[in-house]
């Protein structure tokens, strides 16, 4: 169900006869679900499966482009061979990694969903899902390897490298953006400080970098109209962005005690 409620119930005298409020919360269950019915969708290509229980239109992009549903990577039901998904509560977002080696169907998906919410009836409110972005990476696409890309980001998650860091340790939401807003200025200024971290581990398509991410940075390339996913809990920042101007992009990256630790990327070619 592509919406959550929760119940706030008036304890002045005044209020016992009226009518209970409903209002929208968005919290890591709520979009851990979503990101659940998300895969689930891509699994079976059943795009129904994220109907928006509003009935608004819901904004779909493949690639930066306009899309439908209907026609788009999400009618295609897909082996999925590894997900990973991150949670933003203040913006009401996830992005979710997905991998898949099926012979002549490979694919490395990066997906952002956005959640609204939207005034149902009289004091009801409700989440919806309003806005899908997906960058769908394939044969000819930059380093474009899913086997090895499986074989790395497993690896990463079988070691719990990209589990929950304790609540003490915790960067916060502008820390972590900052870091991976910092590389990916680097691009256009190699005098921008980058908060490396020591061991530095960068998957790049299906190439892994490592132990250092201090390598094979370009120069002179504008990374422009970035869109974020941040998740405090797992020390996360998903950014959207077209690389140069114009390549669909994502770098999701891992920030520990304010350094790059992970990084994942993917980026459209054709």
């Amino acid at each position: 169900m592509m919406f959550h409620l929760i119940t706030l119930l008036s304890l002045t005298p005044f209020a016992l006869g009226a009518p209970t409020a409903l209002v929208a919360t968005c919290d890591r269950d709520f979009l851990k679900a979503q990101a659940a019915s998300y895969v689930a969708a891509q699994k079976a290509g059943t795009p129904s499966l994220l109907t928006n229980s509003s009935g608004s239109p819901i904004t779909y992009t493949q690639n930066f482009k306009t899309a439908t549903l209907s026609t788009g990577i999400l009618s295609t039901p897909l082996r999925i061979d590894h997900n990973r998904s991150i949670y933003d509560t203040t913006q009401c977002a996830t992005y979710t990694e997905l991998i898949s080696t099926e012979p002549n169907n490979q694919h490395v998906i990066g997906t952002q969903l956005r959640f609204s919410s939207t005034q149902f009836t009289g004091d009801t409110h409700i989440l919806s899902l309003s806005k899908i972005e997906t960058i769908v990476t394939s044969k000819g696409d930059w380093l474009f390897d899913p086997p090895s890309t499986l074989k790395y980001s497993s690896q990463e998650s079988s070691q719990g490298l990209w589990d929950e860091i304790p609540l003490a340790k915790r960067d916060t939401r502008a820390v972590i953006q900052a870091a991976g807003d910092a590389y990916l200025d680097l691009f256009n200024n190699k005098s921008v400080k980058v908060p490396w971290g020591t061991p530095c581990a960068r998957l790049e398509g299906g190439s892994y970098i490592q132990p250092s991410c201090n390598v094979g940075v370009p120069s002179g390339i504008k990374n422009v109209n970035r869109r974020y996913v941040v998740d405090e809990v797992l020390g996360t920042v998903d950014v959207f962005f077209e690389f140069a101007g114009a390549q669909p992009d994502s770098h999701e990256f891992r920030v520990e005690g304010g350094k790059l630790r992970l990084m994942h990327t993917m980026t459209v070619m054709k």
